[in-house]
């Protein structure tokens, strides 16, 4: 199989209907494994093709509940894809299983080549994440949260860098400040300056306007963007659609841990909107069109974890029992 094909592959199958009512994420995740088996008996790595984010058919249970159920997905340099859906569809549990906060109950976890199960330190070396409550400690000053970070992460020269995301988040005044003397959206903008100081290979954001003023919401879009423009792999959060449609090239619509939609924006809109509606009407008609569709048939479903099998469209998938993580974290 040429390069050329393979990458076409890998970018255009999720377009692809299939008659026999296969899920994208089972043709995903097939797709995938048979790549990985031929490439890796060649030894030659496919990790540049298949993007710096990889997840494969990845699951989260926690004893009898299933927060994700086989979710596959890639996330390429430059891309920033919007995770969407409804409160507990999963999308926090899939960002702190991608940075290795929590473990996954199946599947594969790749960023930058890196596996999470087989290289976590090296992953986790080239992965950022904020989420929407940033744990900060409370009696360093800013400056020393960002001598902190440089120092953790081995940034070389970080001086210069520092001033500068200081100065992009107007945190230069508040720079020998106090973590507990910060108001919300200045601690969400420190943590989200920790996070670009090391120049991650996989950025992701859980919900990261949240506290933010106008002005730092604009600077954060942009500073998103410069930081996919650089080679970044950027996942955001957020139930803010209109931000989603400025700033995504791509979107995942989550709903019970299942992926209802995975595509580019045009590709969504296109498959749901109507010529009478504007782009950000469609795009919303999109979502919960996407949501509708997919309501049918998750209410006629038991829980999967009772049963020991999930229905994916017509596929069925086994669980492993054993692997349950009887953890009380919640579903985000």
């Amino acid at each position: 199989m040429s390069t050329k094909s393979i990458v076409g592959l890998a970018d255009d199958f999720m377009k692809f209907q299939t008659p026999f009512g296969l899920s994208n994420d089972v043709l995903f995740r097939s797709i995938l494994l048979e790549m990985e088996n031929q490439f890796s008996s060649t030894g030659s790595s496919i990790d540049w093709i298949l993007g710096v984010i990889k997840v494969i058919g990845f699951s989260k249970c926690y004893d009898q509940f299933v927060a994700v159920n086989d979710l596959s997905f890639r996330v390429a340099a430059g891309e920033i894809l919007g995770l969407v859906g409804r409160n507990g569809a999963g999308k926090t549990t899939t960002l702190r299983s991608i940075n290795g906060i929590i473990p996954a109950t199946d599947g594969q976890i790749h960023v930058d080549g890196f596996s999470l199960e087989a290289s976590p330190i090296e992953l986790k070396q080239r992965t950022a994440y904020v989420p929407d409550d940033p744990k900060l400690f409370e009696d360093l000053t800013v400056q020393q949260h960002l001598q902190f970070q440089a120092s953790v992460y081995s940034v070389k020269a970080p001086t210069d860098r520092i001033a500068q995301l200081l100065e992009m988040f107007e945190l230069t005044d508040k720079r020998h400040e106090r973590a507990s003397a910060l108001s919300r959206g200045m601690r969400q903008k420190l943590a989200i300056c920790c996070a670009y100081l090391q120049r991650p290979k996989a950025l992701l954001l859980d919900e990261p306007m949240t506290g933010l003023d106008p002005q730092g919401i604009r600077v954060l879009k942009q500073s998103i963007q410069e930081q996919a423009a650089s080679g970044a792999a950027v996942v955001i959060s957020s139930h803010l659609l209109a931000m989603v449609e400025d700033i995504c090239t791509h979107v995942l619509v989550l709903d019970k841990g299942r992926s209802k939609f995975h595509g580019s924006m045009s590709d969504l809109q296109q498959q749901f909107s109507s010529d009478e509606m504007s782009a950000s009407q469609s795009l919303e008609q999109a979502f919960f069109s996407t949501l509708s569709d997919a309501q049918v048939a998750v209410d006629a479903e038991l829980n999967p974890r009772a049963t020991g099998f999930s229905l994916l469209g017509n596929v069925q998938t086994t669980f492993d029992e054993t692997n349950a993580s009887p953890l009380t974290t919640k579903a985000e």
